[in-house]
């Protein structure tokens, strides 16, 4: 696994939104494995009923693991 799913995996541990988020896409057995594009995982949240924190927090760790 690579991309951002494995870069966000790495943050399950963290206390604030991106940990949040990290925890949320681990323990989903439907997050999905690719295209490594944020839509890709807009999508699927959406999809999911994700609130709109849940949403820009996604954008906001895309951002980071994009800058990286």
């Amino acid at each position: 696994m690579d991309g951002f799913t494995a870069w966000l995996s790495g943050h399950v541990k963290e206390r604030d939104a991106l940990g949040e988020l990290a925890r949320l896409a681990a323990g989903d057995p439907d997050w999905p494995k690719g295209p490594d594009r944020l839509q890709t995982f807009t999508d699927h949240l959406e999809g999911s009923g994700a609130t709109r924190a849940t949403l820009q927090d996604l954008t906001d760790a895309w951002v980071r693991y994009a800058s990286r």
